[in-house]
């Protein structure tokens, strides 16, 4: 999965991201349901590592069993009709 798959999932729990001051490859998050933020590496196409993924869940206080709720219910909502 990668950045913007990632954030997208994100955005869809309740995160928001914080306004970039700079360029820069990483960008931070802030979950405002936990108080909690992180920093998250945007390499653009390129797949962020499960270990990279974890570790930002476990920072915003984001069960895993969350994210993948919201991807189901996104793959439902854009699978085509018959």
């Amino acid at each position: 999965m990668n950045y913007r798959e990632f954030t997208k999932k994100l955005r869809a729990i309740g995160c928001r991201e914080i306004g970039r001051r700079g360029g820069g490859s990483h960008r931070k998050w802030f979950n405002p349901a936990t108080g909690r933020g992180t920093t998250i590496p945007d390499w653009g196409e390129k797949d962020l590592k499960a270990g990279t993924i974890s570790a930002v869940l476990k920072q915003l206080g984001i069960d895993k069993k969350i994210l993948q709720k919201v991807r189901k219910a996104n793959e439902t909502a854009s699978a085509p009709l018959r």
